[in-house]
């Protein structure tokens, strides 16, 4: 076989092998890019979740909602002015 065929086969094997690395490059970047978009969709899904629980946290943590809470749950009164002691320092 001459330098010649070498030279051509070793060229036709390299461009082979440069195709499959081409394709298979091609595959994990649609790969990743669908994995980046579920994810990004999964983000979205929990902001909205936490804004919700933010929401949910500030009226259960009212004030009024508490005192509320207190009396009719728990049956918690305010205490009179006999009851109450001021500490001073």
């Amino acid at each position: 076989m001459s330098w010649r065929w070498l030279l051509v086969l070793l060229t036709l094997i390299l461009t082979i092998a440069s195709a499959i690395a081409v394709v298979k490059s091609r595959q994990e970047s649609r790969r990743l890019f669908i994995e980046l978009n579920q994810l990004e969709r999964e983000r979205d899904e929990l902001n909205t979740e936490f804004g919700r629980l933010q929401l949910e946290q500030a009226t259960l943590t009212d004030s009024s909602r508490l005192e509320q809470f207190a009396s009719s749950q728990m049956g918690m009164i305010y205490p009179g002015p006999a009851e109450t002691v001021v500490i001073r320092r």
